[in-house]
């Protein structure tokens, strides 16, 4: 009798521990957690905020640029910088800042992706504004602070992003691993308390057959 409550002790003992393993999988398969990257992101946000004030070309800054005032209008500000700001505002500042607050993994993803896009941008913006003769017969100004700091914020956000998404993967890996080798230590257990009881087990029932 000792032995039967033992075997059902053992059998309640696996069935928690893989409920707590799949809990643990999805926690982990729509969170993440960035850790001491998340001081980075933040001081990112930050500088990409303050590169919305400083001049992007001549004294036109990031913000005229995402508005097109006047003085963007009088820089012949083109379409590339233009891209560039927008994806700064929406995925380097935006999608990074609800991505730091609500840790979720597809929102982390979504600000990774916009980060990638704006770098590709970014330096697309400057070489334009580098290129003599881009929406003008006069050459244009040259690239501002603004527009390098945010350059470069987009490169440092795309490579922290990737790295907390990264970290988040290899652990769900780590997880699904454990609960296989949880899986097939029960299906063995259960083979094995099978046997003991004298029950015919799957295999048995397909050799009969």
């Amino acid at each position: 009798m000792s032995d039967d409550h033992s075997r059902a002790g053992d059998r309640e003992t696996l069935r928690a521990y893989e409920k707590e393993l799949r809990k643990a999988e999805r926690k982990v398969a729509g969170e993440i957690d960035p850790g001491a990257r998340a001081l980075v992101v933040a001081v990112g946000i930050l500088a990409a905020m303050l590169s919305l004030i400083l001049p992007h070309a001549g004294d036109a800054t990031g913000l005229d640029v995402l508005t097109m005032t006047a003085r963007a209008h009088a820089q012949r500000i083109a379409l590339p910088s233009q891209i560039f700001v927008w994806l700064l505002v929406v995925f380097v500042i935006g999608f990074s800042a609800f991505a730091l607050l609500s840790r979720r993994w597809v929102v982390a993803w979504i600000a990774l992706s916009g980060s990638a896009i704006a770098s590709v941008a970014g330096m697309l913006a400057i070489w334009t504004r580098n290129t003599i003769g881009v929406g003008g017969v006069q050459p244009p100004s040259g690239a501002g602070a603004g527009l390098i700091l945010g350059f470069l914020v987009a490169i440092v956000m795309t490579f922290h992003w990737s790295r907390v998404v990264w970290a988040r993967s290899s652990y769900h890996l780590a997880l699904e691993a454990e609960r296989r080798r949880h899986a097939a230590s029960a299906e063995a257990f259960g083979l094995a308390l099978q046997q003991r009881l004298g029950e015919p087990t799957d295999r048995d029932r397909d050799t009969d057959s």
